[in-house]
């Protein structure tokens, strides 16, 4: 199973807005076929891996998979089906899947079909590999994650002003990891002005970028569309998100002449976040990973905006005394919390609870 999600692993970020998965068939004690999702309207993990074997399976195969098998037909059959017709006798699961529509009933008619199942295999390592799919399948939201590097004060400016960055190397690396697993990133305007970023998921051999938002209620950013991200090659991709009764045309029209889209959203400002997250839904943006400043992370923990926390606590790192401490509104309880460390550093995330 461990094997399987690192098959499932492979499609990291491109799967949206199905979830990722692996599969695997052991017959003899033996690996002889892999597969796995790679992109929403491609065949499944289970049919890849079938596929691959290229021949009907032995009598002792075992078929490992990460997510219950679908036993609805959306872009591509069932999934079941498949598992059926091949002759395989014993399928191996990671998690029940969370859709309403399937949530073990492909597992009724494994075993209904004479197919032996096992369920729950490192059923938290599979949940945790989805966990924006599991929200956006069971909630119909947009996943908000709250992205913060603070020092051992609570603060999320450094000591030195001049410094950029609180979190070592080994978290911001990692940071690039899970910018390629969200479908879209935001910033403040702040951000944007203070530390001019590129919020492109840079991975050795493999970068990429995300739909980038700017959250900008009076459009600000407007008079820095000649540089930055607004001017790179993944510009097509930069939108800014700002209030639409003070949008004017001149603001608009510096945007349009960079091609930088822009979202005008209804509403005063102490609806703004969540009009642009309901906006974000009905685009179907399955989830946002959001690195706030200390501002912006005071409204959106305040208001109870983010569903899921990431929180990089760099221990050796002093913050800027001038600049409030982002617990003021609490510590957040967090559950399904994971906590890993970077050298210096210790990343906690989990669901807010």
């Amino acid at each position: 199973m461990r094997q399987a999600l690192e098959m499932a692993r492979r499609g990291w970020g491109a799967t949206h807005p199905n979830p990722m998965v692996g599969a695997l068939i052991v017959e003899d004690d033996k690996v002889v076929a892999l597969g796995y999702h790679a992109k929403a309207g491609e065949a499944h993990a289970e049919v890849v891996a079938l596929k691959s074997l290229g021949r009907p399976p032995k009598s002792n195969a075992v078929l490992y998979v990460t997510l219950e098998p679908c036993c609805t037909h959306g872009l591509t059959p069932p999934c079941v089906d498949a598992i059926i017709a091949s002759g395989i006798r014993h399928v191996v699961v990671g998690a029940t899947d969370p859709n309403p529509a399937h949530a073990g009933k492909g597992l009724d008619l494994l075993r209904q079909n004479g197919i032996t199942v096992t369920s729950g295999v490192l059923a938290d390592e599979a949940n945790d590999l989805n966990l924006i799919f599991n929200h956006w399948i069971t909630h119909h939201r947009t996943l908000v994650a709250l992205k913060l590097a603070s020092t051992v004060d609570f603060r999320l400016v450094h000591a030195e002003k001049t410094i950029r960055t609180i979190s070592n190397q080994s978290s911001r690396t990692d940071v690039h990891h899970w910018r390629k697993l969200f479908p879209a990133i935001a910033i403040s305007v702040d951000t944007l002005i203070t530390d001019n970023p590129s919020l492109t998921s840079r991975i050795p051999n493999n970068e990429s970028c995300s739909t980038r938002f700017i959250l900008d209620r009076h459009f600000r950013s407007a008079q820095k569309t000649h540089s930055g991200l607004f001017q790179d090659k993944y510009r097509h991709l930069t939108i800014v998100v700002g209030l639409k009764q003070l949008a004017t045309a001149h603001v608009l029209q510096a945007y349009e002449s960079a091609g930088i889209k822009v979202w005008l959203i209804d509403g005063e400002e102490n609806d703004f976040l969540e009009n642009w997250i309901e906006r974000c839904t009905e685009e179907k943006l399955v989830g946002v990973y959001i690195e706030a400043g200390p501002r912006l992370a005071s409204v959106i923990l305040k208001n109870k905006i983010a569903d899921y926390f990431f929180l990089y606590f760099a221990k050796s790192q002093n913050g800027d005394l001038e600049s409030p401490p982002w617990t003021e509104s609490g510590v957040p309880e967090l559950r399904d919390k994971v906590t890993t460390t970077f050298e210096k550093d210790t990343l906690t995330r989990g669901f807010l609870i």
